[in-house]
């Protein structure tokens, strides 16, 4: 008597197929949780948003106010007239660097959007019964591609200083592009300034020591790039736009070595420093 084979690879498939449908839902969930996640993290910075705009614009009521009591007063009481522009500059700067976080928090806005919508699209878009590939990864996982933050940054501090400016520019922009609202991404910008400097570009140096002083106005590096931008401004021969600089830097921060150097560039020039 002979008994009929009866092939199994039917059964072997549906398995795979259950499995493969098993590994879809939970990327499923795992993207569900992460929006979920997102989502709390959008509405925080929203509400954060809100209420640096209501700062700003506090701040804003408070300097328009301060500046029509000085313009009253300023005919009966010249001596008093430098410090009140004092707390006027200041106030401005405050005024700046509010809009700057706004501007910052709805960049990451933006960025966890985008992130989102790259995080679904591949989940929604997964065939079932399509292979694993070769590397052994799932349909839809994505590889990392994000740059180390402190290595890349002293990657690019070693380059600098060795003189490959290419590279080390590279590396720059890398923070930059990956880590826009870290400490070191002001940091990083100063240092593209210094490398157009060195390269004798000055026009680009100042460009990149204005981006220092406009998006990242808290940086350390911000005395260092308006001490340089003065100077890069006094090589392209515009003195008038130099000094200017240079006393604004003294004014805005007197106490750091950048402002010493200004006052020192002043008076080999012949120039008081006010």
């Amino acid at each position: 008597m002979t008994l009929a084979s009866v092939p199994r690879p039917a059964r072997a498939t549906s398995k795979e197929m259950i499995e493969l449908q098993t590994q879809v839902q939970q990327l499923l969930d795992m993207v569900q949780r992460l929006q979920s996640t997102l989502d709390t993290r959008l509405g925080v910075l929203q509400h954060l948003a809100e209420q640096t705009a209501d700062d700003a614009n506090r701040v804003t009521a408070t300097v328009n106010a301060l500046q029509q009591k000085i313009n009253a007063q300023s005919d009966a009481v010249s001596g008093k007239l430098d410090t009140n522009s004092g707390q006027v500059q200041s106030l401005n700067d405050s005024v700046d660097e509010l809009k700057s976080r706004i501007a910052k928090m709805d960049k990451t806005l933006q960025e966890m959007q985008t992130q989102l919508q790259n995080i679904q699209t591949p989940a929604s878009t997964t065939v079932p019964g399509s292979q694993p590939s070769a590397g052994g990864m799932a349909p839809g996982q994505a590889v990392n591609q994000t740059p180390p933050l402190q290595e890349t940054f002293q990657a690019g501090v070693r380059d600098y200083n060795a003189a490959k400016y290419d590279v080390a520019s590279g590396e720059f922009q890398d923070v930059l592009h990956y880590y826009p609202l870290d400490d070191l991404a002001g940091t990083a910008q100063f240092y593209l300034g210094e490398i157009a400097y060195r390269q004798q570009n000055y026009a680009d140096a100042v460009t990149a020591y204005n981006a220092v002083l406009e998006g990242f106005p808290g940086s350390a590096k911000a005395p260092a790039a308006q001490l340089r931008k003065g100077l890069a401004l006094l090589q392209m021969n515009r003195k008038t736009a130099g000094v200017q600089e240079l006393r604004a830097l003294i004014q805005r921060h007197p106490q750091t070595p950048e402002a010493a150097q200004a006052r020192q560039k002043l008076a080999n020039l012949g120039i008081r420093a006010r």
